[in-house]
């Protein structure tokens, strides 16, 4: 819930909306309306008791929720999809509240994914500036090698742009089936990144899971499982990102 009063352009980002800096141009443009008065000065103020509209549309204000889900292979990282196969609100049609997830997971890929109602947290985390640890469990063909390893550990030409330096190491290695696991660290969230770092250098990638966000693990949860975060670990997410939320 909002406190006693919040800048317009927080509580729009909040609601999920858009971003603080789209919020603030949607102010600008005369779109939005407190109290059915169009307000146009960004340093306007808000309490819980005020009617806000966006481009005539009052915004949602109910309570933030915030799930943990260890996404199953085959389902899609989406709101809906057009060819009808499952996406991951399927799962959360006990939970009243809208929630959407927060960045993306392949229809390929398992693992954590967090999905959630606080449009503000969600494109902070989902946010390209500030760098967060995701780690996932590679099943690639082949063996790397130490230098392979170090390829990518130091940053791989993609088509769209090296990627920063990750962390990478050998985990296991199945000669019967002339596969090995890797664990790869990586801080950006680019489209399909883990897949298209592995396939450059020569171990295209079996099977795919991401095992840890930030502090966040996937625990004791069985893929299709999901629990509610903890207050402390939606503190601890938000404190993550305090430094860069005004």
């Amino acid at each position: 819930m909002i406190g006693m009063e919040e800048r317009l352009q927080k509580v729009l980002a909040a609601a999920g909306i858009a971003s603080r800096r789209k919020c603030e141009d949607l102010i600008l443009q005369g779109r939005v309306k407190v109290n059915h008065q169009t307000i146009t000065q960004l340093g306007h103020k808000v309490s819980d008791s005020d009617h806000i509209e966006v481009d005539g549309k009052p915004i949602s204000r109910e309570k933030f929720v915030y799930f943990l889900f260890h996404k199953p292979t085959g389902v899609i990282t989406s709101l809906n999809d057009p060819q009808g196969r499952k996406i991951v609100t399927d799962f959360f049609k006990e939970v009243k509240q809208r929630v959407y997830p927060v960045g993306r997971l392949d229809y390929d890929t398992s693992g954590l994914l967090l999905l959630m109602n606080d449009g503000e947290l969600a494109n902070q985390i989902a946010h390209p500036r500030f760098e967060i640890d995701k780690v996932y469990i590679a099943t690639v063909k082949g063996y790397p090698s130490e230098k392979t390893l170090e390829r990518l550990r130091k940053g791989i030409i993609l088509e769209d742009g090296p990627t920063a330096p990750a962390e990478a190491k050998l985990l296991e290695m199945d000669e019967k089936k002339g596969q090995a696991v890797i664990e790869l660290t990586i801080h950006e969230g680019r489209n399909r990144q883990v897949r298209r770092m592995c396939q450059t250098v020569g171990h295209p990638v079996i099977k795919l899971k991401r095992v840890r966000l930030g502090f966040l693990t996937l625990g004791e949860l069985k893929m299709g499982e999901y629990r509610p975060l903890t207050a402390k670990e939606v503190q601890q997410l938000k404190s993550m990102f305090a430094s860069g939320m005004e």
